[in-house]
């Protein structure tokens, strides 16, 4: 009795070439989903930027109600907004993964569509935004966080306070005539003035390195992509 012949293997599926209408229907309510979300934190973030532009203003107020009244409040105000961007920072993280989601749907998937293009469901967004829900996680660091919300929000800030502490040292109680005054005048309890304004200096100079440095990572990181698709 002759053996069986070995069946030949079945051929692959064919791949899809376009989404069906109820699968359009789904990633449309994805998409309202994710924008959605993206809003909310996008709320929360403007709520923490603005009560450092609040609190920077009081202090305005405080440090120039007078010619006698203490630039103090400048200094103090300084560590309180640096606490609000370390706030926004973390919650720029979250905003960032339901940005990034929306985004690469705008992009990938009705930018496509409203071309007459006809996305595919086998393109690489999908297996990204897949595995995006399979795996969530942030797509930034927290210093790359820190960096951008510096760089877009808070240097701003930050340059206002430093201009108006040495603007309130050079003109208050009166114009400065010799520079040796403003060492007098920056002078806090025990702690000299010296001291005090190259501590603010080396602050300044500092979040102004540190948007620099994160901002040269952002490009670090654009570089070595090799897919102009993906998230972050």
């Amino acid at each position: 009795m002759p053996s069986p012949q070995p069946r030949e293997p079945e051929p692959l599926q064919a791949q899809r070439l376009e989404f069906t209408a109820a699968e359009i229907g789904a990633l449309a309510h994805l998409y309202r989903g994710e924008v959605y979300r993206s809003t909310v934190w996008r709320t929360r973030l403007d709520s923490s930027t603005n009560w450092a532009v609040v609190t920077t203003g009081i202090a305005l107020s405080a440090t120039y109600s007078s010619a006698d009244a203490s630039p103090l409040p400048m200094v103090l105000v300084g560590l309180l907004v640096t606490v609000f961007l370390l706030f926004e920072a973390r919650r720029y993280r979250y905003f960032n993964v339901w940005r990034a989601r929306a985004r690469l749907l705008e992009t990938d998937f009705y930018a496509p569509l409203i071309r007459g293009e006809g996305p595919s469901p086998n393109s690489k967004w999908t297996e990204l935004l897949a595995n995006d829900y399979r795996n969530p996680s942030y797509h930034i660091s927290y210093a790359r966080a820190i960096g951008r919300r510096l760089r877009r929000t808070y240097g701003w800030i930050f340059a206002i306070q430093a201009i108006a502490y040495y603007g309130k040292l050079a003109i208050h109680p009166v114009p400065l005539t010799a520079l040796a005054e403003i060492w007098e005048r920056a002078a806090i309890g025990p702690i000299p003035g010296g001291l005090v304004v190259l501590a603010g200096v080396a602050f300044h100079s500092s979040w102004m390195l540190f948007a620099w440095v994160t901002h040269r990572m952002e490009i670090a990181d654009r570089r070595t992509r090799h897919s102009l698709i993906a998230m972050g």
